[in-house]
C-alpha cells in the first residue's frame, strides 16, 4: 500500500482527486490534505507519503515554491494542473509525471501504476534541478532526464546528435557519451524535444539540424551527420528537409 497526500487549493479537486483514487486505485491511501503550500510542507515533514500530488498553481506559495523550501523529497512526485502551458513541457522534460485536470481515470490509473512498477529510487531531487534550470531559461529546454532500463540519465540536449526508433524503444546518440537506449518511443522524443532543432526526416530518425555534415542526393537522399553516422531521408520528407536547411532550420 502506498501513502498519499493531495496539495490544492481548490476543495473540489482535493475532493475529486481523493474519490477517483479511493474508488479506481486500492494501492494508494490518502493520508492528508492540504489547502497551500505551507500546509503542504508541514505535511509532507509530518507524514513522510510515499506519493504528493501537487498543484502546480496555488496562491501565495505555488507549487515550484513550495519544493524549493522542502529539505528533503523522498516521495514520487505527481504535478496536477488545469493548465495545458508550458510549465508542462519544462514537467515533462524533467520526466515528471502529471495530470491535467479534471483528472482523467485513465491517465490517474496509469500513473499509479507506473509508482507501483517502479523499483528505483524516484530521484525526486535530481528531477527537480533539471525542472529548476528549465524553467528559468524563458521557454528554452537545456536540460532533459532520459528514462533507461537502469534508470534516469541527465543530458544536455544540446549533446544530442541523433535519435533512432528501436521499436517501442529510442537509441539515442550523444557527442560526448556512448550512445544509450531509452525507454521512450521516438514519436514521445519528437513531441519533447524543440522542433527548431530536431527534424524527422525518416519514420525511424530524428536528427539535431546544428549536427549535419552534407545531404547526399537520391530519391530521398540520405544526411551524414557529424559523428560519421549516415540517416535516410524518406522521399516525402525530400522537399521540406531542404527547405530547412536553405533557411537555416
Amino acid at each position: 500500500m502506498l501513502s498519499a497526500i493531495i496539495i490544492d487549493d481548490e476543495v473540489k479537486g482535493r475532493i475529486a482527486l481523493k474519490k477517483k483514487l479511493q474508488d479506481y486505485c486500492p494501492e494508494v491511501t490518502v493520508t492528508g490534505e492540504a489547502a497551500d503550500g505551507m500546509q503542504g510542507i508541514a505535511l509532507i515533514e509530518q507524514l513522510q507519503p510515499q506519493i504528493v500530488f501537487l498543484d502546480i498553481e496555488m496562491p501565495r506559495m505555488d507549487g515550484f515554491a513550495m519544493l524549493q523550501q522542502l529539505p528533503e523529497k523522498k516521495f514520487h512526485l505527481v504535478f496536477t494542473t488545469a493548465y495545458d502551458q508550458y510549465a508542462i513541457r519544462a514537467i515533462r522534460f524533467a520526466a515528471f509525471d502529471y495530470l491535467l485536470k479534471p483528472v482523467d481515470i485513465e491517465e490517474l490509473r496509469n500513473t499509479i501504476s507506473k509508482i507501483v512498477a517502479s523499483k528505483e529510487q524516484s530521484q525526486t531531487t535530481r528531477k527537480l534541478e533539471v525542472l529548476a534550470d528549465n524553467l528559468q531559461w524563458n521557454h528554452s529546454l537545456n536540460k532533459i532526464a532520459i528514462p533507461t532500463i537502469d534508470g534516469l540519465l541527465f543530458f544536455n540536449v544540446k549533446e544530442i546528435i541523433h535519435l533512432e526508433a528501436l521499436s517501442n524503444y529510442t537509441v539515442i546518440h550523444f557527442t560526448n557519451h556512448p550512445k544509450l537506449t531509452a525507454s521512450r518511443t521516438l514519436k514521445e522524443f519528437e513531441e519533447l524535444l524543440p522542433p527548431d532543432i530536431f527534424f524527422r526526416p525518416h519514420h525511424s530518425h530524428l536528427i539535431n539540424l546544428n549536427f549535419l555534415k552534407r545531404y547526399i542526393k537520391g530519391d530521398g537522399g540520405q544526411i551524414e551527420m557529424q559523428n560519421g553516422d549516415y540517416v535516410d531521408v524518406a522521399r516525402r520528407k525530400k522537399e521540406e528537409f531542404l527547405q530547412r536547411i536553405l533557411q537555416g532550420k
